[in-house]
């Protein structure tokens, strides 16, 4: 189990998602999904690795307390050998056997507690090498997963960016279609000739002003001729009369007729 976890974790964490992502139709609901297997791969490789770490720990709690146990088994085997010894200096020969046979039991349990010490040593050693991959392999599968979603989270703002510029595009077409500014001009035309038409009424409501005070002007030259002239006829004087054109209403004078007189 521990070896096709690692297997897969291996597999997973040396996928190129870039060529993955090349070859989706939606490379969004692809990374999703990714993300999704990544994230339960993961919660099962880490539940596997902490097994495998408990199993490892458990090897060496078990081979930590056989080095113990030797190191007590090999103080006692010495106390008991030192004992056999002190009755033996004091002659007691069967107190000294007897001891001399607990040194030896003692000595048996050490050495077996080594050989089991020393026969555990290729399990913890092999045991740590696969919770060294494995935490290597977890480690990368993280990374991957930090890629995956790093990239997921890119695409997503690409997206959403793309279609906001699809929008304003489609936007534009319609404006473009439509023209309102053309409307603008239309009715910029229409006030111009508004405009315009005001211009014209003013300019004619002056010129027929200006006419009128004209009239008014040649009515009151010709009253003041008529009145000079009847001035003349009357026998008044010619210095009261001014050098104003005496020439009748109506009348065509030629400077020839004033040589005349």
């Amino acid at each position: 189990m521990k070896q096709s976890i690692f297997g897969r974790m291996a597999q997973l964490a040396k996928a190129n998602i870039n060529s993955l992502l090349d070859q989706a139709e939606d490379p969004q609901k692809m990374l999703d999904q990714m993300v999704r297997d990544y994230t339960n791969n993961i919660a099962e490789a880490e539940s596997a690795v902490a097994q495998t770490i408990g199993n490892l720990r458990m090897l060496q709690d078990d081979y930590n307390e056989d080095i113990k146990n030797a190191q007590d088994w090999g103080k006692k085997a010495l106390a008991a050998s030192r004992k056999a010894d002190e009755y033996r200096a004091q002659g007691d020969v069967v107190d000294a056997e007897k001891f001399d046979n607990l040194a030896k039991v003692a000595l048996q349990r050490q050495m077996s507690a080594e050989n089991e010490a020393k026969s555990a040593e290729p399990s913890i050693a092999s045991q740590s090498e696969v919770v060294d991959k494995l935490k290597h392999g977890l480690e990368q599968m993280k990374g991957k997963l930090n890629e995956l979603t790093s990239k997921r989270n890119e695409l997503v703002a690409r997206s959403k960016t793309a279609a906001a510029q699809t929008q304003v595009h489609d936007a534009l077409k319609s404006i473009d279609f439509m023209d309102p500014t053309s409307e603008v001009g239309r009715f910029e035309e229409k006030i111009r000739r508004e405009e315009a038409k005001v211009r014209g009424q003013q300019e004619l409501a002056s010129s027929s002003l200006d006419a009128q005070f004209n009239s008014l002007e040649d009515l009151g030259e010709q009253t003041e001729i008529e009145a000079r002239l009847a001035a003349l006829k009357s026998g008044g004087s010619p210095a009261a009369i001014g050098a104003g054109d005496s020439r009748p209403a109506g009348s065509t004078v030629d400077e020839a007729d004033f040589d005349k007189l």
